[in-house]
């Protein structure tokens, strides 16, 4: 393990504005105006795109099972239109708030910029508990938002796709709804959606795969081998899971996965193939055989080249970034790092791969699904898989210029080189007055 640096005041630009634990839409703003600093952006454009171009918050009262009715608050942020129709995920939870739904809009809206596709930012919401409800309960309710939303949603408008808690079924419901209201059948409306009614192929391994190209390409610019570079994936399911099944046929060393119910660790390496396999018959990684059971904390701390979150946000804390053991750091859940954490990796010299680049692979694919849609031709498995290889290997080597070309670190980079896309986009078009 190369030896890195000891803690002490970080006084790098890029690090300055982040040494408190703020929020998540506090940090991506500071790191906003940090970019248009860069950029010499002319301050009344950046202005209008630090801003959300639309939030709506709407209350859907849903009939439960047992005949009451019970009203979810639900909301929708669309941050940026100029590039073209915008898409982001749907996401059930009891926690959700606008703050958190503005920051992932704009999150949204730097990966688009960052791997090149032609859309903007949003995300949605529903304060529930999807764990408490029935299946006829979420669908009453799915249908209720995407009637609701009506308005501001649609293929050329505003595109859906599955995030925590929802899925293909939850996005098949949507496209059913949309198209009754249209009386024909939309299937541009979501993406992420059963490759029956029009999902694309590649759909599910997407982040996970966007997320091990990343991390080749990362390697191959800190001079590693795969072989000699081990890995510790905290998820288990379709972002971590996926990674952890493609590093591991790359000859990556997985030694310690986790996810709900705790994980298990193996020094000399994890049979990937039979730990999901585990995973996927019991809904958890407790009382797997072959290796350590752990805990969260303990693999986010432990030995191992490259770390990767693809579970929940703010999992990198300043406590956790002081104990990494990493070199590497791929984010594959939007997020995952405070910004205390990360002007402490920064200063430590650990190779930070943002969100933006490690969740791409998801906006590459949820794009080729849309064009596909569009087209009314769907490509074969293969097809997607190399045109997502290309797009995100691109991306990453353009982040890493961007960093060149100003010295910034790869999370700034990634989110001047999206910015700069996003502002050409809007100066071009320019103001409708």
């Amino acid at each position: 393990m190369p030896e890195q640096r000891p803690l002490h005041p970080i006084s790098s630009e890029q690090s300055q504005i982040l040494l408190t634990e703020m929020g998540l839409i506090e940090s991506l703003l500071s790191c906003f105006d940090l970019a248009a600093e860069k950029l010499n952006l002319d301050s009344k454009l950046a202005t209008s795109m630090r801003v959300p171009g639309r939030e709506v918050q709407v209350n859907l009262p849903v009939q439960l099972d047992n005949g009451e009715i019970h009203v979810f608050p639900a909301f929708r942020v669309q941050h940026h239109i100029a590039s073209g129709p915008m898409q982001g995920g749907l996401r059930y939870r009891p926690d959700i708030t606008v703050e958190e739904m503005r920051a992932l809009a704009l999150l949204a809206t730097y990966t688009c910029g960052v791997v090149d596709i032609p859309f903007g930012g949003s995300m949605g919401g529903i304060q529930c508990n999807p764990k408490e409800m029935s299946k006829s309960e979420l669908e009453r309710m799915t249908r209720r938002y995407m009637t609701e939303m009506l308005d501001i949603l649609g293929p050329e408008r505003d595109i859906l796709a599955p995030d925590l808690s929802t899925d293909q079924q939850v996005m098949a419901w949507i496209m059913d709804t949309y198209s009754m209201h249209a009386r024909h059948t939309v299937r541009s409306i979501v993406t992420g959606k059963p490759v029956e009614m029009g999902g694309s192929q590649g759909s599910i391994e997407a982040i996970g795969f966007g997320a091990m190209v990343c991390i080749r390409e990362a390697i191959k610019k800190l001079g590693m081998t795969p072989e000699k570079t081990r890995v510790n994936i905290q998820g288990a399911g379709r972002r971590g899971g996926n990674a952890a099944a493609f590093l591991h046929a790359q000859g990556f060393p997985v030694t310690a996965i986790a996810d709900f119910g705790g994980g298990v660790y193996n020094p000399k390496g994890l049979n990937i193939p039979e730990v999901l396999e585990y995973f996927a018959l019991n809904g958890t990684l407790a009382g797997y055989k072959d290796g350590d059971a752990i805990n969260d904390e303990e693999l986010l701390t432990m030995e191992g080249e490259v770390l990767l979150p693809a579970f929940r946000q703010q999992q990198i804390t300043g406590e956790i970034a002081k104990k990494a053991k990493c070199k590497i750091l791929c984010e594959a859940a939007y997020g995952a790092t405070t910004g205390l954490a990360e002007a402490i990796l920064d200063y430590r010299g650990i190779f930070v791969i943002p969100a933006t680049l490690g969740e791409g692979g998801g906006a590459i694919v949820r794009y080729f699904e849309w064009v596909q849609n569009r087209m009314g031709f769907t490509w074969r498995k293969d097809v997607v898989m190399e045109r997502l290889e290309d797009k995100i290997t691109n991306a990453f080597r353009e982040v890493v210029l961007t960093g060149e070309k100003y010295s910034l670190n790869m999370r700034m980079a990634a989110y001047t080189l999206g910015l700069s896309r996003m502002a050409y986009d809007l100066q071009t078009r320019g103001l409708y007055a």
